[in-house]
């Protein structure tokens, strides 16, 4: 009831009729004769150690490395429960968060305690507003927003724009301008890391050509961070999407205290490695088999 129930000694002595220090007595005696034994399975050391080696290799002020069944097992569930108890806890009173996009991000809600905190904001950091699909930036971040009764701002464009001209008056005519100030004083931003295969959400969403991933994958894209498309050495690929895509620049969002990054499964390996140099993230959430291929890749 105590070790497997998390039942506290005050609803254990409720229970059974008896008093509290009786149950703190059989407890004890418990523990004495070794009835009760608390091991670590070789599983979880071996991710406490990853967690070690990726916060030294990469100067990260936490790494969350959760279990995975197998290699080629997906990682969405385990990753996306770690970063939803992990975004649920960093949430408090008078803090400006800012959101991207992705089936992890999304998947992370429904492990997030939703209660009220007072004066929260939430900011979506790209667009995408104008297409209603399942994974859509805006839909995730009044989501999030909604969790916690916090205000919600949106970025009222499409994702990608035809120039970087009508991206320029987007956001110094169409009122964004006020969006990427906001995100100039965040408390912290949680990210998602897309790599550049046929299965990433902005290609599965069709916010993203054949072609031009086709495109953008020739420019030496491994991957993106808010729809901005980057190389293995961290550095924006030279690509005309990244000059129309309405995100809030990068440079703006490594200024910010706290950046979590999550994302996990060996397929996303490349991107994680180029994320990690791009974003410098303060924390990381992936799993074992992805984390270990990290540091394999960073020797």
């Amino acid at each position: 009831m105590y070790f497997v129930e998390e039942m506290t000694q005050h609803e254990i002595a409720q229970k059974l009729g008896i008093g509290r220090v009786t149950v703190v007595r059989l407890l004890a005696a418990a523990r004495e004769r070794n009835e009760v034994k608390i091991s670590i399975g070789d599983r979880l050391i071996e991710c406490v150690d990853l967690e070690r080696q990726l916060e030294e290799r990469f100067g990260i002020a936490e790494a969350i490395v959760v279990p995975l069944s197998a290699r080629d097992a997906d990682a969405t569930a385990p990753v996306s429960a770690a970063t939803g108890e992990y975004v649920s806890s960093m949430v408090r009173s008078n803090m400006k968060i800012g959101v991207g996009w992705g089936r992890t991000l999304v998947s992370s809600l429904s492990y997030m305690g939703e209660r009220p905190v007072e004066n929260v904001s939430v900011v979506s950091l790209l667009g995408g507003i104008m297409k209603a699909r399942h994974f859509n930036p805006a839909e995730f971040a009044w989501r999030f927003a909604t969790l916690y009764q916090a205000d919600c701002y949106l970025m009222t464009a499409p994702l990608v724009v035809d120039s970087p001209e009508t991206r320029r008056t987007l956001i110094e005519r169409c009122g964004l301008r006020d969006i990427f100030d906001l995100a100039r004083s965040l408390d912290a931003v949680v990210l998602g890391a897309a790599g550049t295969g046929p299965e990433a959400t902005a290609h599965r969403s069709r916010f993203i050509s054949d072609a031009d991933r086709e495109s953008v994958i020739k420019a030496g894209a491994v991957g993106d961070l808010l729809f901005n498309f980057f190389g293995a050495n961290g550095q924006l690929v030279d690509h005309p999407i990244n000059e129309r895509v309405m995100s809030v620049p990068l440079d703006i969002v490594k200024q910010v205290p706290v950046r979590v990054l999550a994302a996990g499964g060996v397929s996303k390996v490349p991107a994680l490695g180029g994320a990690l140099r791009l974003l410098r993230p303060s924390v990381l959430i992936t799993d074992q088999y992805a984390a270990a291929d990290l540091l394999k890749l960073a020797d």
